[in-house]
């Protein structure tokens, strides 16, 4: 693997690869405007009094210090649950890498076909360390296997060798979160900070490695495969260089966690049928695979407590028609009906992971009537109704000015031939606000 990372080149990448790349890095950076518009990220900047730097806030209108960036980028990134996901995976590998390389390349005014590569080699390591690792039952996957990919493309970016980036690689595995799934659905925010954990950690891993300081001795199977987990040594160099990881992700269209969303896309579907009442709804059952059977919390909080709750997701789409980052919290209405989702696990939905994560949602309605669709995956999903750029972009948009999403999509479409990449990334710290109507 750290032989891979070393030697990987642009070059020699298949053009699918790279056009995928400038996908998810046009996403990432979206989502991270998006996030840094947020009132309490806006408070977090503040709070943490950053220096200035040579690397953007992205969205947020300065240049700061490197770890800085990396750390605060991470937290607006996952802040509004919007950002790209992999469902081999388990989690999210281009948020655990993508913030702290773009940080390091910012501030070594790095070549656009280093910070390619380097974007590239931290989602492969951070997905195959995803596909690797099986967390304990309540683990929650942010800011632990990821942390490896985090490593390794801040490693790349560096040029180390071999095996200087082994090395950072398995110094970044012992670097892991231990989070609880239920930081998320409890709502507290200490669930976006394990993602800022991830950037800095990859950054000193990497760091650690170039002053020699860093040794290959197993850390990853200690850490991830004997106490946070088990760990499969055997898929961290499957078909390394031949199988690209970052093509079978997934783009989210809904602000919540990806295991609402198949629900809200069959709920979707069926507000399009004759027969559908929002007025006359009296239950909704949504059953789904054993992966998401535990998100049926009706007394959200605040916003990340409410995107991990399928009673939520289900009626705000009922009601609204969407679920997005401006969908209101504390509407009657929606609370009223997310009392009578139930949710439970269904066995052939289980059966069917992990290529598909589906859900099968039943309308009841005050006439005796009922009306019931299942989907197999998101909108969205690689595997399922994928999203073209411009669709992505579309996306982006009703959330984001056109320029923000412009500038993003420039810099995925432009990155691999850029002689150099710090002014391009200093220019993604303009606002990501939208003007108002």
């Amino acid at each position: 693997m750290g032989a891979w990372v070393a030697e990987l080149d642009v070059a020699s990448v298949p053009a699918a690869v790279l056009d995928r790349l400038a996908l998810v890095l046009l996403d990432i950076v979206g989502v991270t405007a998006l996030g840094a518009s947020l009132p309490e990220q806006r408070a977090l900047v503040d709070a943490w009094r950053a220096p200035a730097g040579p690397a953007p806030l992205i969205g947020g209108g300065r240049l700061v210090s490197t770890d800085a960036a990396a750390w605060l980028n991470a937290v607006a990134l996952v802040s509004l649950e919007l950002d790209e996901g992999h469902k081999y995976a388990k989690g999210h590998p281009a948020a655990h890498g993508f913030p702290a390389v773009l940080a390091l390349a910012a501030e070594l005014d790095s070549t656009g076909a280093d910070t390619a590569a380097a974007l590239l080699a931290a989602y492969e390591v951070a997905a195959r360390f995803g596909r690797a690792t099986t967390l304990r039952a309540g683990a929650h996957p942010h800011g632990s296997w990821g942390v490896p990919g985090a490593a390794a493309g801040c490693a790349r970016l560096l040029g180390l060798p071999p095996g200087a980036v082994s090395a950072a690689i398995d110094t970044a595995a012992g670097m892991g979160i231990a989070g609880h799934f239920d930081s998320a659905t409890q709502g507290n925010p200490v669930r976006n900070a394990w993602l800022g954990a991830s950037a800095t950690s990859g950054l000193a891993a990497a760091r650690m490695a170039a002053a020699g300081l860093a040794r290959t001795t197993g850390t990853a199977a200690l850490s991830l495969g004997t106490l946070l987990g088990s760990l499969d040594a055997g898929e961290l160099a499957a078909e390394l260089g031949t199988r690209w990881d970052i093509t079978r992700g997934y783009f989210k269209r809904h602000a919540s966690c990806s295991f609402t969303h198949p629900a809200a896309d069959a709920v979707l579907e069926l507000r399009s049928r004759p027969g559908f009442r929002v007025g006359g709804i009296t239950h909704v059952l949504v059953e789904t695979h054993v992966l998401g059977a535990g998100l049926s919390d009706v007394d959200w909080s605040n916003r990340l407590s409410a995107m991990f709750s399928t009673p939520f997701v289900v009626a705000t789409a009922a009601l609204t028609g969407e679920v997005g980052p401006e969908s209101p919290l504390c509407d009657a209405d929606v609370r009223a009906l997310a009392s009578r989702v139930r949710l439970v696990e269904a066995p052939d939905l289980t059966a069917r992971l992990p290529g598909e994560r589906a859900a099968r949602v039943t309308v009841a309605f005050d006439d005796g009537t009922s009306l019931t669709h299942e989907v197999p995956n998101p909108v969205g999903d690689a595997d399922h109704h994928p999203l073209t750029g411009p669709e992505l972009a579309g996306l982006l948009e009703t959330w984001l000015p056109a320029p923000v999403v412009d500038r993003a999509a420039a810099l995925g479409r432009d990155l691999p031939g850029l002689p150099r990449v710090g002014a391009a990334l200093r220019e993604l710290a303009g606002t990501g606000e939208k003007e108002p109507n």
